[in-house]
């Protein structure tokens, strides 16, 4: 699975992590940032591609020229492989799927929906397809349809999810499909990396650790609550709704459970909601904005670079993988 080169004693060993998702991206480590709503744009995307993983522009509800702007600026500050993420319920989905094309995107990630209508238009253009799935199911016809690989998401993760745990669906999504796995949902550190390939994963993808990072142009409150949390301060509302979205224990979170515990109807309860994510990532209303962020939100604790983080994500997994005997 990985392989060490050494080099002379007075030189530092050099890792390579090369898996099928690091030969199929181009890129150095199957680390992968989530194409987080507001979180995600072109600094990050392009700090995290710098440090040898990749990159993600969310492009969530935004129109297709912000898409443009924000891979344009990520072109000035990186020349290595970067993706953008594309929420398939925006408004602007169709003229998004053109910008990857024209702009020359090589990686699309796709998310609340399916891709399969943009798929020959990407295939023809040399764009790699990877949907982020929450079943089986949906692994499998993401598969059939063309996709490259799929990111198996488990209900451990920030933002909107499903309802099967990263530990139960990834072995199963693994053995249910022949393309490459990337696991995510609940993952922080080495150890959740070297976990996620003994389930057979080839890479991960992490979204709120890369949050707190410099690069990540979010409010100083949102990191700051993200640092401060606790194993136990993640709430998932709109269950009752068939969205269910994980975010950070505040005022918002609380009241929106009241009211769903009430009965309340969706129209009451998106109201709430409305805005919600812009309001703590760009404002800093932590209290009445969503706070989007996983269960594993309670095990990180420091900033750093992307390029800092990413160097002790490739040093702990090293070592657990060598200590296992996974070397080749």
């Amino acid at each position: 699975m990985f392989h060490q080169n050494k080099k002379t004693k007075k030189e530092k060993e050099v890792v390579n992590m090369k898996t099928e998702v690091t030969e199929l991206l181009g890129i150095e480590y199957p680390i992968i940032q989530g194409g987080m709503a507001w979180v995600a744009e072109y600094h990050l995307a392009a700090g995290v591609s710098n440090a040898g993983g990749l990159g993600l522009i969310g492009a969530a509800s935004a129109p297709a020229d912000w898409v443009r702007e924000q891979i344009r600026e990520a072109k000035k500050l990186t020349d290595k492989p970067f993706g953008v993420n594309i929420m398939l319920m925006s408004p602007y989905a169709d003229d998004v799927a053109k910008v990857i094309v024209e702009e020359g995107v090589k990686v699309v990630t796709t998310g609340a929906g399916s891709p399969e209508k943009y798929m020959k238009m990407w295939k023809e253009a040399g764009v790699k397809v990877i949907p982020v799935v929450a079943s089986v199911a949906l692994a499998k016809r993401m598969e059939r349809c063309g996709a490259d690989a799929v990111v198996a998401e488990g209900t451990e993760a920030g933002g909107h999810i499903g309802e099967n745990t990263t530990m139960v669906l990834v072995p199963q999504v693994v053995d249910a499909v022949n393309i490459p796995v990337i696991a995510a949902g609940g993952i922080a550190d080495g150890r959740g990396i070297a976990a996620a390939f003994m389930l057979g994963a080839k890479g991960v993808q992490m979204g709120t650790h890369f949050v707190v990072t410099d690069e990540s142009q979010v409010h100083e409150n949102y990191k700051e609550r993200i640092i401060k949390a606790k194993d136990i301060d993640s709430r998932v509302t709109g269950r009752t709704t068939g969205h269910p979205v994980r975010a950070l224990r505040n005022d918002m979170t609380k009241k929106y459970l009241e009211l769903e515990n009430k009965g309340a109807g969706f129209e009451e309860l998106e109201l709430l909601t409305l805005g919600g994510l812009r309001k703590a990532v760009v404002e800093g209303d932590v209290k009445n904005g969503s706070v989007m962020a996983g269960q594993i939100a309670g095990m990180v604790k420091e900033r750093m670079s992307c390029k800092e983080l990413i160097d002790k994500l490739v040093s702990e997994t090293d070592a657990l993988i060598k200590g296992a005997g996974f070397y080749e």
